[in-house]
């Protein structure tokens, strides 16, 4: 069993910065681990995801947002800057066990079997 626990969301003006972070205990063989974003009426979208030091982000965040990992800590991070208020969504970190690069570089958010309970962020002009 896997459980995740995201932080870091908040209100931010555009052009401003946030760091959010997803706590992850249990099933970490062959992880891949995943940011996805959500606003309300659109389908779950994917930000950006890990396998193996691979990283792979959607074309809208290319540039601004870092993905990474302390594995010390079993933590991932989302570090985003340049924000912009298209980019206020619930954001979550999802992890897929037994994972490939293949479904890593899908971002597709229904191949991430464990999600975290999403951290809100929200973007003002």
């Amino acid at each position: 069993q896997v459980t995740l626990v995201e932080s870091g969301g908040g209100s931010v003006q555009a052009g401003g910065s946030l760091r959010l972070s997803c706590a992850v205990a249990g099933g970490t063989y062959s992880n891949c681990m995943g940011w996805f974003r959500q606003t309300p009426g659109k389908e779950r979208e994917g930000v950006a995801t890990e396998y193996t030091g691979k990283i792979y982000y959607a074309d809208s965040v290319k540039g601004r947002f870092t993905i990474s990992q302390d594995n010390a800590k079993n933590t991932v991070y989302l570090q985003m800057n340049s924000l912009k208020p298209e980019d206020t969504a619930m954001y979550y970190c999802a992890v897929k066990p037994r994972c490939n690069v293949v479904v890593a570089s899908r971002l597709l958010s229904a191949d991430f079997d464990y999600w975290g309970q999403g951290t809100q962020v929200t973007v003002s002009s």
